[in-house]
């Protein structure tokens, strides 16, 4: 990016927020016939003297992340020379702050034309997001190519507004020289709730002194609901329109105890102490624990550390279900963007198993969002640990809609009330059915003030 349009970006970046910190910040541009008209058919070429048209992509990530997103957009500038893609990247703790000031500005020059966001449909509601139907439809773009139930996390209202990356979907991993150690078998696509009890017995150590010094499981509270969805729970009776909050209901309660059991049994990691050790990346590389539940982000560092681990799908219970998460953060376009054509062209090709999606998977950072890709060498050969990829893919294929709501409201009702209240569990201080009850009284009441059901 060149200082001119840094500086240019800065400036305008300071001055919105002055405004939006002097009074209410203005409504998103609206999405009006304009914003959500098709790309027309034949696009007027610029003149040669113009040059490339140049759009905008922002996202979250580290410096190593930011350098695979500009490897990404020099391949497709090279091969879409009429096209100039400049990155703006910040931290995830500034990230959506920023993004949503450019928005707010109303200046369309500095406004991103494609970025990365979650949850999409909170911000396709605010007006802020084009939809994508148009284009999909234009262009006779593929969209059954996604993991089952994965393209609705990024839809409002039945329309697309954006393409996930990748798939947020969990598998077990586990440090083969610590099971080597204690000799207990690997991790296999049979083992139950039972299977892992009985390895957590043998792979947790507890000290003379009370102190645990290693634990069998290390894995996020807020993942709670894999063990809910292959119980056959749910959190509310409709995570896209919902009427009521179901944590009470018997396959959620006994889900949930089974959780909160490994954790009072020293077996699994209390989740604010799991936080506090750095996260399960660090207990896992550290030997603290002998497995963790993830997605395929971990594997990269995993592989820098040269650990010698692998993968398997999730334990569930005796006749039970797989049940995957079906979301991932999404490639989207605004509405306010200037270049939606070729915002469009660059979009689509992100999404493409001879693009982006091959370019990421190849990486080793992601699990793609597409099945093709994910059945490709891109990921099926790579010559990486783990060995058992196929267990991302057995999961891919059993993915649901059950982890996360698809309404604009749910990161408030998740975030203040569903969250805190498990956090009750996970800590210890309260019970699991004292702790729902009370969760979902409140969910109830907020869906009622929200007007669910629609």
């Amino acid at each position: 990016m060149s200082t001119h349009r840094v500086r240019r970006f800065t400036f305008l970046f300071l001055l919105a927020a002055l405004v939006i910190s002097a009074c209410a910040a203005p409504p998103p541009p609206s999405t009006g016939t304009e914003a959500s008209s098709a790309p027309a058919a034949a696009a007027t070429e610029p003149a040669a003297a113009e040059g490339p048209v140049t759009i905008t992509w922002a996202m979250w990530g580290s410096p190593a992340e930011v350098e695979t997103h500009q490897r990404v957009a020099d391949a497709f500038m090279e091969s879409h020379p009429d096209i100039a893609v400049e990155i703006m990247s910040a931290p995830w703790s500034d990230y959506f702050t920023k993004i949503q000031t450019l928005w707010a500005s109303g200046d369309s020059s500095v406004i991103p034309d494609v970025l990365f966001l979650w949850p999409t449909p909170r911000y396709a509601a605010d007006g802020v997001l084009e939809n994508l139907d148009p284009y999909i439809e234009a262009a006779g773009y593929d969209l059954s190519d996604y993991w089952p139930a994965l393209l609705e996390s990024a839809m409002l209202d039945g329309s697309v507004y954006g393409f996930p990356r990748d798939i947020g979907l969990e598998v077990l991993y586990y440090n083969k020289d610590i099971f080597d150690e204690v000799g207990v078998a690997y991790p296999t696509d049979d083992w139950t709730w039972d299977d892992l009890l009985t390895a957590a017995e043998q792979l947790t150590v507890v000290e003379t002194n009370g102190r645990v010094s290693r634990y069998a499981l290390g894995m996020e509270g807020g993942k709670f609901q894999r063990w809910v969805g292959q119980n056959g729970g749910s959190i509310l009776d409709d995570m896209r329109n919902p009427s009521k909050c179901t944590l009470t209901e018997p396959a959620a309660v006994e889900a949930l105890q089974f959780f909160a059991d490994l954790m009072e049994n020293n077996y699994a990691m209390r989740d604010a102490n799991l936080s506090q050790a750095g996260g399960d990346a660090a207990v896992f590389q550290s030997g603290q624990v002998a497995m963790i539940i993830q997605n395929a982000s971990r594997v990269g560092s995993f592989n820098a550390a040269e650990m010698n681990y692998d993968v398997s799908t999730l334990p569930i219970p005796a006749g039970g279900q797989r049940s995957a998460s079906a979301g991932g953060a999404a490639w989207v376009m605004s509405s306010g963007s200037d270049n939606k054509d070729a915002a469009w062209t660059f979009l689509s090709w992100l999404q493409s198993t001879d693009g982006g999606q091959y370019l990421y998977t190849a990486s080793g950072e992601i699990f793609p969002a597409l099945q093709s890709t994910a059945r490709s060498d891109a990921f099926l050969t790579a010559d990486m640990p783990p060995a058992n990829r196929q267990a991302f893919l057995t999961e891919g294929e059993n993915a649901k809609v059950g982890a996360f709501g698809y309404f604009p409201e749910w990161g408030e009702l998740s975030g203040s009330i569903i969250d805190p209240g498990l956090q009750s569990i996970w800590a210890g201080e309260s019970s699991v059915t004292d702790a729902v009850a009370s969760i979902c009284e409140q969910v109830d009441a907020f869906l009622a003030t929200n007007e669910y059901p629609k």
